[in-house]
């Protein structure tokens, strides 16, 4: 694939730069800063010394004209670096450091509040649609995703097969972050049904047969990997009872369906439609990004069972938006919908199915998945 130009942009300033394995983190730096002093602490020549001598740090850095850039990539695997940098930032403004991840969960528990105010924290996505252009597939995306490694590989298909495995290996079992890797791969399986839905922690830990308090440190793990994120429910000016947990999503539709399992008892139009809500959700969560996470990102659910897939709320933005993995839209699926324009009249509602042709009903716009994904560029606002 030809390298594309990503909808990221530079901070101007030092910044942590974080994001799934794979994302383009290191090839967007290579592509924007060229000049910079790069220590890939992936490579272990490079990593034994800095890990027996942090402040070697300050050595190689002083001996750097003054403006330079620094890159640390993957300084989570070594956060007692971050000791360093923030004396270094003190000391001398003319240093500027970049500093990339692929798990906040050491940088948590390690000083990254050290460097507040000091230094912004920036996230790379997978691929947007709008960023492949004429190369952008819908049906592509639903299988494989949109990751840049994935879909940069020579056989995608295994690459995003391996994709889970290697983060079990080189993130979870090499860093010691649970005591039983069984468990937690029947978790990585298990939680994987509620992709796109309510997430119940009991319900998982029963089907896992672990403890309540097992899964929920899974899900942190997760998180705290960049694998995996939730939304909460949107409660502002609540007329209604609403559900209370949140909704569960893999980062990308892709790794979803490639930890899915899938039989005969599974309909193929459930997995689907649990990737297409999915591929919707990476989507506005990158666009947010971003946009400087200007907005939250909610979905609404009643107890009598009305559902709105995603709230999109902010200062000057108000939409709900439903996904629905059809080619014909029926009038009940904009149940939910209408509920909500019912209780919140200023909303934009919306409804993104499978089909090619833009159409109303009951006042509702319904416009074709693709287009909306392929619309929905950072610099500019969410337009229907």
């Amino acid at each position: 694939m030809d390298t594309k130009i990503r909808f990221f942009q530079d901070a101007k300033q030092s910044f942590f730069l974080f994001g799934p394995r794979g994302t383009g983190k290191f090839t967007w730096v290579k592509q924007h800063l060229g000049n910079a002093l790069i220590i890939d602490l992936l490579a272990p020549e490079v990593y034994r010394p800095y890990s027996a001598k942090p402040e070697r740090l300050r050595e190689v850095a002083e001996a750097q004209t003054s403006g330079n850039c620094i890159v640390i990539d993957e300084i989570q695997k070594l956060p007692q670096l971050l000791d360093v940098v923030h004396q270094l930032m003190e000391q001398r403004a003319g240093w500027r450091f970049v500093l990339t991840g692929s798990s906040a969960r050491k940088l948590k528990r390690s000083g990254v509040d050290l460097l507040a105010g000091r230094a912004v924290v920036k996230t790379m996505h997978p691929f947007m649609a709008a960023e492949l252009g004429d190369e952008f597939s819908l049906e592509g995306a639903l299988a494989l995703g949109m990751v840049p490694l994935v879909l940069d590989a020579v056989s995608p298909k295994e690459a995003i097969d391996a994709y889970i495995a290697l983060y079990l290996r080189e993130e979870v079992q090499m860093e010691g972050l649970v005591r039983n890797m069984g468990n937690f791969s029947r978790f990585l399986e298990s939680v994987s049904f509620s992709h796109g839905a309510v997430l119940n922690i009991s319900d998982v830990a029963r089907d896992c047969q672990v403890e309540r308090k097992t899964v929920e440190g899974y899900v942190s793990v997760l998180e705290d990997l960049l694998l995996a994120f939730r939304i909460p429910v949107f409660t502002k000016r609540a007329k209604r009872h609403l559900s209370s947990h949140p909704k569960f999503y893999y980062f990308d539709a892709g790794v979803f369906r490639s930890v899915r399992p899938a039989g005969p008892l599974d309909a193929p139009q459930e997995i689907d439609g649990a990737a297409l809500e999915g591929l919707v959700a990476q989507h506005l969560r990158a666009w947010n990004s971003y946009r400087g996470d200007a907005y939250k990102l909610y979905f609404w659910r009643t107890k009598s069972g009305n559902e709105v897939d995603f709230v999109v709320y902010g200062q000057d933005t108000f939409f709900a938006i439903e996904v629905k993995n059809t080619a014909k839209i029926h009038s009940k699926m904009l149940n939910g919908l209408l509920a909500f324009r019912e209780d919140y009249p200023e909303a934009q509602t919306c409804l993104l199915y499978r089909g090619k042709e833009r159409i109303k009903i009951k006042n509702i716009l319904c416009l074709p998945c693709k287009e909306f994904l392929m619309n929905l560029v950072p610099q500019n606002p969410i337009r229907l």
